[in-house]
């Protein structure tokens, strides 16, 4: 689909000139773009920016919004790399082929791949005669990096009755270590990271905050965790609300089990989630596991890790659940409802992106209408994600910041803490696009190709504006 007209002073956003960029290539990138044509998010991520753009490079092609002239130069760079990505796309099915024929399930492919591909598509250009050879050798050598950190290795390494014994045993040892202390006042902490949030909200751009380090020196997050185990109440200004955000199915975070088996389509909250639970989803995410301890020191590790407040280690991170949590809890999508206690400029600018989605507009005019859902429901239950955002943006945060803890990186001030407070915002509201777009893609396939149904106009809509 073409970009819609811009006037020729104006600045565009940059997902958008990529996604010009990159429709304009034409048919024969499937196997790295999504199903309406766009790049996929890892596509832009592990290729375009970091092997085309280079933003490092080109520090006038690393903001969100070009002027015209760099935008018509970012545009000109992806064109011209249109041969070696079409030879990617090729090199990544093959890939991808092998992969299935040599029985490795270990981690994703395109994290593990698709700069690999770029590289052989740069080396040799389209897959011709020997390719078969050079992509079995390539996939072997994936799957050798890791060191044995891989999912099928935790399942061995749990499998023994003596191994899963002693560590049921080492989790209950931790679990009724923890220190009991009373529902504590967590109102401070709150307050501090509101003057973060205020900070790193400004439209000059993240500041930062003194506020920050404050509250990790003081312990703040681990004030937070701490509270979730004594029941604590009203802790972000708004009774309606648990304190633990969705973060627990429970009243009370349980103690972890040890557990033997996970599957991504029904994992529990994560304060639920057991050893294996949570080390699967590291294992799964990493692109580099050779970087990871092994799995024995990652069991060992989780066994602290997941008994201590907010079942992370680093408090700089413990910190940075608490400024989500204040983030979250004002979130609105739909803006529909009264400014939360402690709204900042970063609620301010996270709510004002998601709110020009044309997938939220549609919500909000089905929130505030007196008739149901024409689309059956199919549309609502997609429209309620937005009335309660805060579970989605908890779960997505805790999960991003326990992939830290699990490597060592701690968040050292205010601006890199944004940088990943915003990072899940975004991520939260491209995802719920994405699922708008499936189901309004399934109603207009299903409707009379005489008509022109709603979903089909909000679902160009909605690709007008991909960002």
């Amino acid at each position: 689909m073409p970009l819609p007209s811009q006037p020729t002073d104006a600045r565009r956003p940059r997902a958008m000139v990529i996604d010009g960029a990159w429709r304009a290539l034409g048919p024969d990138l499937e196997s790295l773009s999504g199903p309406g044509g766009a790049p996929l998010t890892r596509t832009v991520k592990l290729i375009v920016l970091p092997l085309i753009v280079r933003p490092a490079l080109h520090p006038d092609l690393a903001v969100d919004f070009l002027a015209p002239e760099p935008a018509a130069r970012l545009d000109a760079l992806i064109r011209e790399s249109g041969a070696r990505l079409v030879a990617t796309a090729q090199w990544f099915t093959l890939l991808k082929r092998t992969r299935r024929a040599l029985g490795v399930v270990a981690g994703h492919p395109q994290d593990l791949y698709f700069q690999r591909c770029f590289e052989l598509a740069a080396e040799h250009g389209e897959p011709a005669a020997g390719a078969g050879a050079l992509a079995r050798a390539v996939v072997e050598e994936v799957a050798d990096a890791d060191g044995g950190r891989t999912v099928d290795a935790l399942k061995r390494y749990l499998a023994d009755a003596a191994q899963q014994a002693r560590l049921e045993g080492e989790l209950a040892v931790a679990w009724e270590g923890r220190l009991s202390v009373p529902a504590a006042d967590t109102a401070a902490a709150v307050a501090l990271a509101g003057e973060v949030l205020e900070a790193c909200g400004g439209a000059e751009g993240p500041r930062n905050s003194p506020s920050y380090m404050s509250m990790v020196e003081a312990g703040h997050g681990e004030l937070l965790g701490r509270a979730l185990w004594a029941h604590a109440s009203g802790v972000w200004g708004r009774g309606d609300l648990p304190a633990h955000l969705g973060l627990t199915k429970r009243q009370l975070p349980p103690r972890p089990e040890v557990g033997r088996g996970a599957s991504t389509a029904t994992l529990p909250a994560p304060l639920d989630r057991t050893l294996f639970e949570r080390l699967f989803v590291v294992l799964q995410s990493s692109a580099r596991r050779e970087e990871l301890p092994t799995v024995p020191e990652l069991v060992g590790r989780e066994v602290g890790r997941s008994c201590a407040p907010l079942g992370l280690y680093d408090e700089s991170l413990r910190v940075a659940v608490l400024l989500g949590g204040q983030l979250a809890v004002g979130l609105d999508p739909l803006g529909i409802g009264e400014p939360a206690p402690g709204h900042t400029a970063a609620h301010r600018a996270v709510n004002s992106r998601w709110r020009r989605e044309a997938s939220v507009l549609r919500a909000r005019r089905m929130t505030v209408s007196p008739h149901p859902d024409p689309d059956g429901g199919v549309l609502d239950a997609l429209a309620q994600d937005l009335r309660t955002p805060w579970t989605a943006y908890m779960r997505r945060l805790w999960v991003r910041l326990h992939g830290r803890d699990v490597r060592d990186a701690p968040l050292v001030d205010a601006a890199s803490a944004w940088a990943v407070l915003d990072g899940v915002a975004r991520s939260v509201m491209m995802d719920h696009r994405a699922r708008v777009r499936s189901a309004l893609r399934t109603l207009s396939a299903s409707a009379a190709p005489t008509a022109v149904p709603e979903a089909a106009v909000v679902a160009e809509a909605a690709e007008s504006r991909s960002a």
